[in-house]
């Protein structure tokens, strides 16, 4: 995880290679990607469906995606502004190609490709109006470095009889013929271990005309991308062989393409096969209810809306059980500094919302960096690596034993621990201002999510100004109380009361230490548990050791501060060390009730027009914990979807997802939790705080199963 984020932040430019004006902005040069937009008929005519082309053509040696990426990037998307009535229906993919980049595989397209998008016009249309069609093409392109781009694409045709345009024929001709067919062999899954194996029944074929084979599944995390994929052919057919991906439970199936390239009399030909439905991936401005488009909710905020939202959310955010802990300490902080001047407080102040906001726009800029690089990324995705997991896990144990008396850091280390309450300097106040946010990411407050989505899908100019907001909003009560003069005067004077309110501080800190342990339990196995409680004695150990050697002899003084530094380095090393597991397993969402997420589940499902319900979640996520508590988990929701028949599919997002993190952006989400209820149509987006009621009320819009049934 750690490698590939660097190989992102190189790719975006952040290495020397990045020319000055492709560092403005990250847009394309206008010979990197040409796109044009053509339509099969001359004409459109009322009720008869037809075919757009959206081509690409590329600068040699740079790629763009499929709708399956594969170890990074993102696949180009469209969204439409058609007439009244017009609807379209999903990308139609080429067979992909594999993209070795450095030590990751991407699947996608070099030299030229074109996508075609079917669309449904109304039944009936004024032939005295032409028909205006345009459509947003957004895309990522890639060589040693990735640049996002975009084009802005229209046609228009009179309206009449939709005979074919000769001059696009054969555009139409090559797409098409690109295409995956309905496959001819059948395909069967089994297990080898870690790996799996896909047999195809393809009798006859022989050994030394197969020249390679690849198989390019739709979802995102089944197989280990850039494993080798090992073919054999034999009288039973081909077999290859995968390695399993991020998602450890084994497939019952595993939709997608395969490739395969056959020797004939005239040189190797490419066949292509696709197994199972590719879900759609076009997003519609104006879709019908049936195509399975996503897109984003009506009330998607404005600009000032945002920064509004933003604020309001970093407000609520205080009160949150992650943050509350550190504020309090800095409170604290702020009561033993009542003797001094005013200046001074309001310096401290002032300090403490610097550390905030500096953290706040640091972590956007790094967010909006990966994200331009093609990371499905959102609010909270560095919690999604167990190491980042363990070390906040150990700073937190170890700012607890500061407070509960075992160890002070004393002044060379006055932005860490004890010294950051303790310390009359400024720097202890900017850097208690970094740690509540470090904290405070694994918390989505309310009216954060409509915001912070919004400001992802913007330029860094405008996603700068949000998280600004956010951080502003995130240290307003306590910038408040260091401004206003009689905040201060009204404070406790400092006595000996304070160390034992300091010392009783400690406890919820020990607490979110312990809920981050816990957090880390759902992405290790049982060894990598292990190893980080180890790292939790460790950091015990050097802190004792450390303490131990301020009143030590000065060759005891070395002697333990060697030691704590030794286990400072363990503790670096077993949080590096640790390897993530999937969250949520098969089996645990079966004793749940509900099913695994994926992208070709959801999909299958709205095929079949069955009602849906999806909860987008993390672990470290504690608004999602208690919506699950206290509504999604209550018997009455959980009768009334066995009532309504409704499929419960969680999406757990605890580790990395690009599948989840694409559906969050679907609906201007950059984060958990996400409730969707889909019946018919465009889902219903639930409230980032549900209530039983809340839930209940949705529900009952939906028929019941066995009222159907009769």
């Amino acid at each position: 995880m750690i490698a590939r984020l660097l190989l992102l932040l190189a790719c975006l430019g952040f290495a020397p290679g990045l020319g000055p004006s492709q560092a403005q902005g990250l847009r394309p040069p206008a010979d990197l990607v040409r796109a044009s937009l053509a339509a099969e008929p001359q004409a459109v005519a009322g009720g008869t469906p037809f075919t757009l082309a959206v081509t690409m053509k590329l600068k040699p040696g740079w790629h763009v995606y499929w709708r399956n990426p594969g170890d990074s990037g993102l696949p180009p998307e469209i969204t439409w502004t058609l007439p009244a009535g017009f609807g379209t229906g999903g990308i139609r993919w080429p067979a992909p190609h594999r993209i070795p980049i450095a030590t990751l595989m991407n699947y996608g397209y070099e030299g030229e490709v074109t996508l075609l998008v079917p669309v449904s016009p109304p039944p009936s249309l004024d032939p005295a109006e032409p028909v205006r069609l345009a459509g947003k093409l957004t895309y990522l392109v890639c060589e040693t470095e990735c640049i996002p781009g975009s084009a802005d694409l229209s046609l228009t045709l009179p309206v009449g009889k939709a005979t074919p345009d000769p001059a696009n024929a054969a555009l139409f001709a090559r797409a098409r013929a690109a295409l995956p067919v309905a496959p001819v062999w059948p395909q069967r899954l089994s297990r080898e271990g870690d790996r799996i194996r896909l047999d195809f029944a393809a009798s006859g074929l022989k050994p030394d005309s197969i020249k390679s084979a690849a198989y390019f599944p739709y979802a995102e995390t089944a197989i280990d991308n850039a494993a080798e994929q090992t073919l054999s052919v034999d009288d039973q057919g081909l077999h290859l062989t995968l390695t399993r991906g991020d998602d450890k439970t084994f497939p019952g199936s595993l939709p997608g393409v395969l490739t395969v390239g056959e020797e004939t009399g005239n040189g190797v030909v490419r066949l292509a096969f696709a197994y199972g439905d590719e879900p759609a991936t076009t997003l519609s401005a104006n879709a019908p209810a049936s195509s399975g488009a996503p897109s984003y909710p009506a009330d998607q905020p404005t600009l000032l809306a945002s920064i509004g939202l933003a604020l309001l959310g970093g407000l609520i955010l205080n009160l949150m059980p992650c943050v509350f802990p550190v504020l309090s300490i800095k409170v604290l902080g702020l009561v033993r500094q009542s003797g001094e001047s005013l200046g001074r407080v309001r310096l401290h102040g002032l300090a403490y919302t610097a550390g905030v906001l500096a953290s706040f726009l640091g972590l956007a800029g790094l967010l909006i960096g990966l994200k331009g690089g093609g990371a499905s990324l959102g609010w909270g995705f560095q919690l999604q690596s167990a190491p980042v997991v363990a070390g906040l896990a150990y700073l937190l144990v170890a700012v607890g034993l500061s407070l509960s008396g075992v160890f002070s850091l004393g002044g060379r280390f006055a932005g860490i621990g004890d010294g950051l309450t303790r310390r009359a300097g400024l720097s202890g106040s900017f850097f208690t201002g970094v740690l509540a946010t470090l904290v405070a990411t694994p918390c989505t407050a309310p009216f954060m999510g409509a915001a912070v989505g919004f400001a992802l899908t913007q330029g860094p100019a405008v996603a700068l100004a949000v998280f600004a907001a956010l951080g502003l909003g995130l240290s307003l009560p306590f910038l408040a109380l260091t401004l206003w003069p009689g905040a201060v005067r009204i404070l406790p004077r400092p006595g000996a009361w304070m160390e034992t309110l300091k010392q009783a501080l400690a406890f919820p800190v020990y607490a979110t230490a312990a809920w981050l342990i816990w957090v880390l339990a759902q992405q290790v196995d049982a060894r990598g548990l292990f190893a980080a409680l180890i790292g939790v004695v460790l950091v015990g150990f050097a802190a004792w050791a450390w303490e131990r050697s301020r009143n030590a002899t000065p060759v005891g003084e070395r002697i333990f501060q060697g030691l704590a530094g030794l286990a400072v380095i363990a503790v670096v090393t077993l949080g590096f060390g640790l390897s993530q597991q999937p969250a949520l397993s098969t089996a645990q969402a079966a004793s749940e009730g509900t099913e695994p997420f994926s992208r070709t589940r959801l999909d299958a499902l709205r095929d079949a027009r069955h009602p849906v319900f999806v909860n987008l979640t993390a672990a470290w996520c504690i608004t999602c914990a208690v919506n699950e508590t206290t509504s999604l988990s209550r018997p009455s929701v959980q009768a009334a979807m066995r009532a309504k028949g409704v499929t419960y599919l969680k999406g757990d997002w605890t580790n990395q997802n690009p599948e989840i993190t694409r559906l969050l952006e679907d609906y201007g989400r950059s984060g958990v939790p996400l409730y969707l209820l889909y019946t018919q149509g465009e889902p219903q987006v639930l409230p980032q705080i549900l209530t039983e009621g809340t839930v209940l009320e949705a529900l009952s819009a939906i028929p019941d199963r066995t009222a159907a049934v009769r």
